[in-house]
């Protein structure tokens, strides 16, 4: 699974961290940031995260 962040469709909500820390991040514009290695018990929260974003700045892929 991968996770992309759109940086120019992020609005910087944080909404992605809170629901999945483990994979997103802000990085230091004040975007989303997303992990390449996203483990196995994370990736329910992942899609979680994407389906959650109010921009729909996450794609996620299998």
């Amino acid at each position: 699974m991968r996770a992309v962040v759109d940086k120019d469709t992020c609005i910087g909500c944080e909404l992605c961290v809170s629901i999945c820390p483990g994979v997103f991040s802000m990085d230091g514009e004040g975007k989303s940031d997303a992990t390449t290695d996203i483990p196995a018990e994370m990736e329910d929260d992942t899609r979680e995260a994407g389906e959650q974003c109010p921009v729909d700045a996450i794609h996620v892929t299998e």
